[in-house]
C-alpha cells in the first residue's frame, strides 16, 4: 500500500476533475425528502434533497458536499446519473460500490459505472465512508420522502 505513486494514482486528474465539477448543487424548493449524512472518521458531510415523480423516481435533486476529493468525486458521479432513478437503483448502486471498495467486487452497473475511477481507493479503507456518503444521504432523503408520503 501507500507510496507516493499510489497517492498520485489515487488523486488522478480524472478524480480531481470530477471533484471540481459536482452537478446538482443548487438548492431545490419544497423537497419531498432531505437528509444530511456525516462520516465520523473524517468529518465529511453530504446533504441531499429530492423530489419524486408519482412513480417514485427522482425528479429533482440537490446536494451540498463538504468532503475530501474522493467524496466529492463520488458525489459528482452520483449527480450525473441520479435523475430518474428509484430507491432500489440507488440502494443497488450503494451496495455495489461498497462491495467494489471493501470486497474487490465489480464496478457498479450502469448508469453508475463511472465509479470505476475510484477503484484505487480500495486500499484506503479510511476513505470508504466518505466515498459512500453521497449515496447514503440520497437513500436517507428517499426514506424521508417516502415516510412523509405515508404519514
Amino acid at each position: 500500500m501507500g507510496g507516493e505513486s499510489d497517492l498520485i494514482k489515487l488523486y488522478s486528474a480524472r478524480i480531481l476533475e470530477l471533484a471540481a465539477s459536482i452537478p446538482l448543487t443548487e438548492p431545490i424548493t419544497a423537497p419531498d425528502g432531505e437528509a444530511r449524512k456525516r462520516s465520523p472518521l473524517c468529518g465529511s458531510t453530504v446533504s441531499a434533497a429530492l423530489t419524486l415523480d408519482p412513480d417514485g423516481h427522482i425528479e429533482t435533486f440537490a446536494q451540498d458536499v463538504k468532503a475530501c476529493a474522493l467524496g466529492q468525486a463520488s458525489a459528482s458521479i452520483l449527480g450525473r446519473s441520479v435523475i430518474g432513478q428509484d430507491r432500489d437503483a440507488i440502494a443497488q448502486a450503494r451496495d455495489e460500490l461498497r462491495a467494489m471498495l471493501k470486497d474487490d467486487g465489480p464496478v457498479p452497473a450502469a448508469p453508475f459505472d463511472g465509479y470505476e475511477v475510484l477503484i484505487p481507493a480500495r486500499d484506503y479503507k479510511n476513505r470508504h465512508a466518505s466515498i459512500l456518503l453521497s449515496l447514503d444521504a440520497t437513500l436517507a432523503a428517499f426514506d424521508a420522502a417516502l415516510a412523509d408520503a405515508h404519514a
